[in-house]
């Protein structure tokens, strides 16, 4: 984490997660479903698929198909929201949409 970082709360990330489609900038899809289905979908093809969940710190754990396992946490880095991945990766999200 940096300094200017604010680690989301549990009902920010639940708001900003759920029923949602995060987009990073190298248009790679982070798809969040109704009952815990998660699908990544990879710039230029291929998807993982998995079963999230957001603890009560807010750190979204998902656990793939494939046996991989993970955890991120969301921070608010001034107006940019900001994915951190557990070995300290940084993926800033695009901003939302109305679509």
């Amino acid at each position: 984490m940096r300094g200017d970082d604010r680690v989301l709360s549990h009902a920010e990330v639940v708001a900003l997660i759920e029923r949602q489609t995060l987009v990073f900038y190298d248009d790679g899809e982070s798809r969040f479903s109704v009952g815990g289905a998660y699908s990544y979908t990879y710039a230029g093809s291929g998807t993982a698929f998995g079963q999230y969940e957001i603890d009560p710190d807010g750190m979204v754990c998902i656990a793939y198909r494939n046996g991989f396992e993970r955890c991120d946490r969301y921070v608010q880095n001034g107006a940019r929201i900001v994915m951190l991945t557990q070995k300290g990766e940084r993926f800033p999200l695009r901003p939302l949409t109305d679509d």
